[in-house]
């Protein structure tokens, strides 16, 4: 699908790509991506449906705080996109922490929609698992060892050798888009010839 779509962006005369090569993202890269996305969706969702949300859990009059939930949502959601993707998914996992608390909150014995208040807390609780798991496959991933720092003394910059690279060149012909245009050349290699004629001449 994606390929598809940088067809249609290509311009006219471009090659086209025919299917994706393998990619580089591991597990826990793909789930961090899949958890960006539901962030974000469950952002928009937040902003654009706090009545909705709120009449469901028995919590009217929390509108305001559903929809400071959905901007902080959209937020997880970029970061967890981004290069940055272990900073979205620990964030997450302290936006869980909130969503749990207010939950809780939620959970008292005269609200007529206490089951659904127990639906959602069972969501966020499984969520939660997956945002941890998904932090810490990232986090380790990602991480480079402080203990062992790389060394290079192997390469020379010489994969067969100096004696082998000597010499190399003796061939190269200069490629003809490189090469002076015949006018150029032509002064180029006059004016050398001409000062040495200049200092052939008698005083």
């Amino acid at each position: 699908m994606t390929y598809t779509i940088s067809n249609i962006a290509r311009s006219k005369g471009d090659p086209k790509v025919l299917h994706a090569g393998p990619s580089s993202l591991g597990a826990a890269d793909r789930l961090a991506r899949a958890l960006g996305w539901y962030s974000i969706a469950l952002g928009v969702t937040e902003l654009f449906a706090a009545k909705r949300i709120t009449r469901a859990l028995g919590m009217e009059g929390k509108e305001a705080l559903v929809r400071a939930y959905g901007v902080r949502e959209l937020g997880h959601g970029i970061v967890s996109l981004s290069p940055d993707k272990h900073l979205g998914l620990w964030s997450r996992v302290a936006g869980d922490g909130l969503d749990i608390a207010t939950l809780m909150m939620a959970m008292r014995h005269d609200n007529p929609k206490r089951d659904n208040v127990g639906i959602a807390l069972a969501a966020v609780l499984g969520v939660t698992l997956l945002d941890i798991i998904g932090a810490q496959g990232v986090t380790a991933r990602h991480r480079r060892p402080r203990d062992r720092p790389r060394s290079y003394r192997d390469r020379t910059g010489f994969p067969q050798g100096v004696q082998a690279a000597r010499g190399a060149a003796r061939d190269f012909k200069v490629p003809p888009d490189m090469r002076a245009a015949p006018a150029l050349a032509a002064v180029s290699n006059r004016a050398p010839q001409e000062k040495a004629q200049e200092k052939a001449r008698p005083v």
